[in-house]
């Protein structure tokens, strides 16, 4: 192995050092060599990501772990068209809406918005979105409740009734699988 191989000038400025200190310096030189530069506005170069380099807006939006290029961006913009369909929901009467529908939505927002301060990077544009939906579909819920309420007369006939629909829903999930999984 000839005396300006790679190997060898590494090994020469490592053995050096100590072994506890060796991988430090090697990471520092790795970094070193391997720095992105950009121009600042006064043209004087700046490491990337450091405390003096300035962004727009715009270049954060876009180079962020959440950014627009991202399906941490898209998902919840997307998502809001859910929430926008419950509040559309408003206008409609209580009769025709969905008791397992909207208690469905109720559970998924309930649980995506906790999931989404798990994950990383944390996706808080998510969570809202998910916060949303969980809220709008509780008020959706309630709506049917109270509906019910007032055409039985009674607050117990109505949860029972609503029990009712919900174990019947289930029963032909249930059903629906055990013909697909033998």
């Amino acid at each position: 192995m000839p005396s300006s191989s790679p190997f060898r000038l590494l090994f020469a400025k490592t053995h050096q050092f100590t072994t506890f200190r060796a991988p430090f310096l090697l990471r520092q030189q790795r970094n070193q060599i391997f720095r992105r530069y950009q121009q600042t506005v006064a043209g004087t170069p700046t490491v990337e990501g450091a405390p003096g380099a300035k962004q727009s807006i715009i270049q954060r939006l876009w180079t962020s772990e959440v950014g627009v290029k991202t399906v941490h961006f898209w998902a919840p913009v997307m998502k809001w068209v859910i929430v926008l369909a419950g509040v559309s929901d408003f206008f409609r009467p209580a009769e025709k809406l969905s008791m397992t529908q909207n208690l469905a939505l109720m559970a998924t927002g309930s649980i995506w918005t906790r999931w989404c301060f798990i994950i990383k990077p944390k996706n808080y544009l998510l969570a809202a979105a998910n916060f949303c939906v969980a809220i709008v579909a509780t008020l959706q819920v309630s709506r049917i409740l109270i509906y019910r309420a007032s055409v039985k007369g009674s607050k117990a006939k109505a949860l029972e009734e609503s029990k009712e629909e919900i174990r019947s829903a289930a029963k032909g999930v249930k059903e629906d699988v055990m013909k697909v999984v033998p």
